[in-house]
């Protein structure tokens, strides 16, 4: 094998393993994120509507105050 194959070989092989941490990273930042309040969703009403893949939901606090999601 020729120095240049033997670097393209070391670069692909180094680059795979970054990419999927890369991949990881960005996953793991938005699930670590800091959690809404549900008062900072809400504003002070009892449902909103969400927008999510072109459909629309709906996010209502019931009388015992529990969240519901629906489509």
């Amino acid at each position: 094998m020729t120095a240049p194959d033997q670097m393209t070989k070391a670069t692909a092989t180094t680059a795979a393993p970054l990419a999927q941490a890369s991949q990881r990273s960005e996953a793991e930042s938005v699930s670590t994120s800091a959690p809404w309040s549900s008062a900072t969703v809400l504003r002070g009403q009892k449902s909103v509507s969400i927008e999510h893949q072109g459909a629309v939901y709906r996010l209502q606090v019931t009388k015992l105050g529990k969240l519901i999601l629906t489509k």
